[in-house]
C-alpha cells in the first residue's frame, strides 16, 4: 500500500548544535487508517546505517525533528538523502558519550525515512525522520564514515477489528493526550485538536502519545520493547494517568505561587506609589508619625528614667520595617507612654465652703464622708502637699456610696474615674499584661490614668468586695501595691514596665459587705460606714433630689405638681423596705408615668400629690409597719431591732401554762444568741425570784413559752435580752407593762444590761410606732448625743445599768384584768 503523509503543524523541536541533547517533540502527520509504515521496508538490506540519538526515542509512524551536529550523523544523512536509504534509528544510553559503541545503544530501535533536511538560522542542521518498523539489532558495524548494524524487523502484534474493549482505551488515550498537550501549551490550536481526535489509525495515535509524554528516554524505551499493540497502549495508559496528575499538581503550584508573587508585587508597587506621595506632600506617614511622637515627648515633664527608657523605645521604633507586626506593637507602645500624664496634676479647689456646698447638694446626710473630705482638703490647704487617702465606703446597696465619688471630685476640682471590679478575675485587669502577649495591653488602673489626663483624680474602686479569683491568679492580691501608701508612688504596670506615681490619686472603694475582703486589704483602706437611710433622711432625699430628676425624666414641668410631706412618709413605709432610696426612686418614677398620661391625654394634673392618691397610682399597700399595741396583756413587751432596712419594733410574748415545770419552749425563729439570752433571762429571774416577789413553786409547777411574732422571718442578736427579763417578770408577777414603753439591750448572768448598736435606726423605729419612753444601756448615752435634736422630740430616755432598774421603770405594781393567780 502505498504510504501517504503530510506533515500538518510543527509543535517544537530541539535546535542544539548536537543532535538530540535534549527531548525532541513530534510533528502531527495525517495517514489512513490501515496505514502500517511499511513503505520500503520490504526492499531492506539486513545491515543498514544506525543513527545514534540522545534522549529521544522515535515510534513507528511518527515525524520527528532531530538536530544534527556530530560529523558521522552528518554524513548518514546526506548518504541517505542522496540514495534515498532507509536508517535504524537508536537511542543511547548515557547523553554524554560522544561515540558510541555496541553497549551504548539500546537494541531495540525504529527503522525511519530521512522525510527532511532543514539549515537552521543559526547554522545547525535539522533532519525529519519518519518512523517505519520497529527492529532489533543484532551486531553493530564500525566504519570510517557512520555506524551500520545488522538487524531484524520485529512485527506488531495488533488487536482485532471488533474490539470495544481497544476501542475505548485508545480513545481515552486520545483525550489524555489532548489534555497533556493542552496543560503543557497555553492555548493549543483547534485544528490539532480535531486532527489528534479524528485519526483512526490506532498504532499512530498510540505511537504519537508515547512520543508526547514527558518521560524519560528509559521509559519510553520500555514502551518501545512491547510488541503486543495493546499491552503497550495499557502500559501507556498508565503512565499518561500518572503524568497527568503530576502536571495537574504542578500547575496548581505554579497558579499559587504566581498569584502569591503577583499580590506581592501589587502590594510592593502601592507601597512605593504611597511612599511617593507622602515624600511629595512632605514625607513619609511614619516618619511624620515619629516626629510627632518625639514633639510631644520634648513637652513632658517626667523623670530621667522615662526620658531614658522612651528614646530607647523611639529608636527601636525607627528600625523597624512598617511592615514588621512589630511595629505597630511598639508604636502603641511608644504611644502610651506618651499619653499617661506624667507630672500632670489638676490645680485642688481648696476653698471649703464650696466643697461643703457641692457635698451637701448632691448628698444628704453622710456626714462622716462629708467631714473626712472636707478635713483631708483642709490638711492639703495647709501642708500643700500630702499622700492622698484610701477610703472605703461600705454599707446596704442604694446609699450612694458611688455616686459620691462624682461629689468628692467636683468639690476638689479633680477629674473622676471609675472601674468596677464586680466578678474580675484576672490579675492583668489590674497589673496588665507582659508585652510578649498578643494584644497585651495596660492595667485598668493604667488606662484610667490615661483617661483622666491627670495624676491626681478621685478614682472610685467600686465593688471591691465582690473581686473573685482563679488560676489567672488574685486581682485582691495586686491591688494591695496600689492602695497602699508606702507603696504606690512606684506602681508597677507589667506592660508599661515603668514605675508609676499613684501616691496623688484618691482612691474610692465601694463595698457591701467587709467579710469578703481579704484582712491585709481592709488594713490598707479608711474604713467608713454608711448605714441605711432613715425614714426622715429617705423624705428629705425624694424631696430635695429624687422628685426634681423625675419630673426632669419625665418631661414633666417643674411646678406641676407637688409631693406632701405625709405622701412622701407614706410612699417610704408603705410602698419600700430597703436601706437605699433606688426602689424610692423606681416608685417615684411610677408616679410620674401616671402623670406624664395624664398630661398627655389633655387631662389636668393634681397640685398636690396626697397619701390617699398613691393607691390609685402605685396600687395596693405592700408593707405594713408594727404599731405599739398597749399594754392589756401580762408578758407582752415591746423591743427594738436594727434590720438591714432600718429599725423596727418587735414584741416579746411571755406566757405560762400549768406543768411540771422547768420546761422552756421558744418558738418565733430564734438564733442561738437569742436562744441563750432568753435561757439567761429565765435562770436569772430564778435566781433572783424573791427580789421579783415570785414563788418559787412557780418554776416548779409552770412551764414558759416565749414567743417572738412573726415566726417566718429570722431573727438573732442579744439586744432583746432586757425585753426577755422584763417580759418573763411581767408573766409570773401578773403586772402590767407601762405604757408606750420600749426597750434595748443585753444582760449578763449577774443582771448587768450592756450596750447594743443600731440605736439611731431603732430610736426612729420607736418614735414612728408611736413609743414614747426608751430604756437603754448607760453606755449608749454617747450614740444619742451624735443623734439630731429633731430626732428625739418627744422622747423620753431611761438609761440603766442593772435588770432591776429596767423592771422597776418597766413594770407598774397594778396586775393586769383577769390574772392567771
Amino acid at each position: 500500500m502505498k504510504h501517504k503523509t503530510s506533515i500538518l503543524r510543527h509543535i517544537t523541536f530541539n535546535d542544539d548544535t548536537d543532535e538530540n541533547v535534549g527531548l525532541a517533540m513530534p510533528l502531527l502527520t495525517q495517514c489512513d487508517t490501515d496505514e502500517d509504515f511499511t513503505d520500503g521496508i520490504d526492499n531492506l538490506d539486513d545491515t543498514i546505517p544506525i543513527l545514534p540519538l540522545r534522549n529521544t526515542v522515535l515510534f513507528p509512524g511518527v515525524a520527528m525533528p532531530v538536530a544534527v551536529g556530530r560529523p558521522k550523523s552528518m554524513r548518514l544523512i546526506n548518504d541517505a538523502i542522496k540514495h534515498k536509504k532507509l536508517v535504524g534509528v537508536l537511542c543511547q544510553k548515557d547523553t554524554d558519550i560522544e561515540d558510541p559503541q555496541e553497549n551504548d545503544l539500546y537494541t531495540t530501535g525504529v527503522i525511519a525515512d530521512v522525510v527532511r533536511i532543514l539549515e537552521m538560522p543559526d547554522g545547525s542542521t535539522t533532519v525529519i525522520l519518519q518512523g517505519k518498523k520497529r527492529f532489533q539489532l543484532n551486531t553493530l558495524i564500525h566504519t570510517e564514515t557512520y555506524l551500520k548494524g545488522n538487524i531484524t524487523i520485529l512485527e506488531e502484534e495488533m488487536p482485532g477489528k471488533d474490539d470495544r474493549e481497544f476501542e475505548a482505551l485508545v480513545s481515552t488515550i486520545k483525550e489524555l493526550t489532548v489534555k497533556m498537550l493542552q496543560a503543557a501549551v497555553n492555548e493549543l490550536p483547534r485544528d490539532l485538536l480535531l486532527t489528534i481526535k479524528n485519526n483512526k489509525n490506532v498504532l499512530y495515535v498510540i505511537s504519537f502519545a508515547c512520543s508526547n509524554i514527558l518521560v524519560s528516554p528509559a521509559e519510553k524505551q520500555e514502551l518501545l520493547l512491547i510488541g503486543n499493540l495493546r499491552e503497550r497502549a495499557f502500559r501507556l495508559l498508565f503512565i499518561l494517568n500518572r503524568e497527568y496528575q503530576l502536571l495537574e499538581l504542578k500547575n496548581s503550584i505554579q497558579m499559587k505561587t504566581h498569584e502569591d508573587i503577583n499580590q506581592q508585587q501589587k502590594e510592593y508597587f502601592l507601597q512605593q506609589q504611597i511612599k511617593t506621595i507622602q515624600e511629595e506632600l512632605g514625607g513619609n506617614i511614619n516618619e511624620i508619625e515619629i516626629r510627632e511622637l518625639r514633639n510631644k515627648a520634648s513637652r513632658k515633664q517626667w523623670p530621667d528614667t522615662v526620658k531614658e527608657t522612651f528614646e530607647k523605645e523611639i529608636r527601636k521604633l525607627e528600625r523597624l520595617h512598617p511592615q514588621s507586626p512589630d511595629f505597630s506593637i511598639q508604636t502603641q507602645y511608644v504611644q502610651t507612654i506618651i499619653n499617661l500624664p506624667w507630672g500632670t496634676y489638676s490645680k485642688d479647689n481648696f476653698n471649703l465652703a464650696h466643697a461643703q456646698r457641692v457635698l451637701d447638694r448632691d448628698h444628704y446626710g453622710l456626714e462622716k464622708v462629708k467631714e473626712r473630705i472636707i478635713e483631708h482638703l483642709a490638711v492639703l490647704k495647709l501642708k500643700g502637699d500630702m499622700k492622698s487617702p484610701i477610703i472605703c465606703l461600705y454599707g446596704p446597696p442604694g446609699v450612694g456610696k458611688t455616686s459620691l465619688g462624682k461629689s468628692v471630685a467636683e468639690a476638689l476640682n479633680r477629674k473622676y474615674v471609675r472601674i468596677s471590679l464586680g466578678g474580675l478575675h484576672d490579675e492583668a485587669e489590674i497589673r496588665g499584661h507582659r508585652r510578649t502577649y498578643i494584644g497585651a495591653l495596660c492595667g485598668r488602673i493604667i488606662q484610667n490614668i490615661m483617661k483622666a489626663g491627670t495624676s491626681n483624680p478621685v478614682f472610685i474602686l467600686d465593688e471591691i468586695d465582690k473581686v473573685a479569683n482563679d488560676f489567672k491568679g488574685d486581682p485582691a492580691a495586686a491591688l494591695l501595691e496600689a492602695l497602699d501608701p508606702e507603696q504606690n508612688n512606684a506602681f508597677h504596670d507589667n506592660y508599661l514596665d515603668i514605675d508609676y506615681d499613684l501616691s496623688k490619686v484618691m482612691f474610692i472603694a465601694t463595698a457591701n459587705n467587709l467579710n469578703t475582703i481579704s484582712q491585709p486589704l481592709l488594713d490598707r483602706m479608711e474604713l467608713i460606714e454608711i448605714s441605711g437611710y432613715i425614714l426622715e433622711e429617705k423624705m428629705q432625699i425624694a424631696s430635695k433630689h429624687l422628685v426634681p430628676k423625675q419630673l426632669e425624666a419625665h418631661g414633666l414641668p417643674k411646678a406641676s405638681t407637688k409631693f406632701k410631706k405625709k405622701t412622701l412618709q407614706e410612699l417610704v413605709i408603705s410602698y419600700t423596705r430597703e436601706s437605699g432610696v433606688r426602689e424610692l426612686d423606681k416608685k417615684i418614677a411610677k408616679v410620674m408615668r401616671k402623670l406624664a398620661r395624664k398630661l398627655a391625654s389633655n387631662e389636668p394634673l393634681p397640685e398636690e400629690i396626697l397619701p390617699e392618691h398613691l393607691s390609685e397610682y402605685l396600687g395596693a399597700v405592700e408593707y405594713t409597719r408594727d404599731t405599739y399595741q398597749g399594754n392589756e396583756y401580762a408578758g407582752v413587751v415591746t423591743g427594738l431591732a436594727w434590720t438591714a432596712v432600718g429599725g423596727e419594733i418587735l414584741f416579746v410574748e411571755s406566757s405560762l401554762s400549768k406543768g411540771k415545770g422547768s420546761k422552756l419552749t421558744l418558738t418565733g425563729k430564734l438564733g442561738d444568741v437569742m436562744k441563750e439570752s432568753a435561757m439567761l433571762a429565765l435562770e436569772y429571774i430564778h435566781a433572783h425570784a424573791s427580789h421579783f416577789g415570785i414563788d418559787e413553786e412557780m418554776f416548779e409547777n409552770w412551764n414558759v413559752h416565749i414567743h417572738v411574732p412573726e415566726g417566718a422571718i429570722p431573727k438573732d442578736g442579744p439586744s432583746a435580752g432586757i425585753t426577755m427579763v422584763t417580759s418573763l417578770v411581767s408573766a409570773f408577777t401578773q403586772r402590767k407593762v407601762r405604757s408606750s414603753i420600749a426597750m434595748t439591750g443585753e444582760i449578763t448572768l449577774r443582771g448587768k444590761v450592756l450596750p447594743v448598736g443600731g440605736i439611731k435606726e431603732k430610736i426612729l423605729a420607736a418614735k414612728r410606732a408611736g413609743i414614747k419612753e426608751l430604756i437603754l444601756c448607760e453606755e449608749n448615752r454617747k450614740d444619742i448625743n451624735e443623734i439630731k435634736a429633731e430626732y428625739l422630740k418627744g422622747l423620753t430616755f431611761h438609761y440603766v445599768k442593772d435588770i432591776r432598774e429596767v423592771v422597776s421603770r418597766a413594770l407598774l405594781e397594778e396586775k393586769v384584768t383577769n390574772p392567771l393567780f
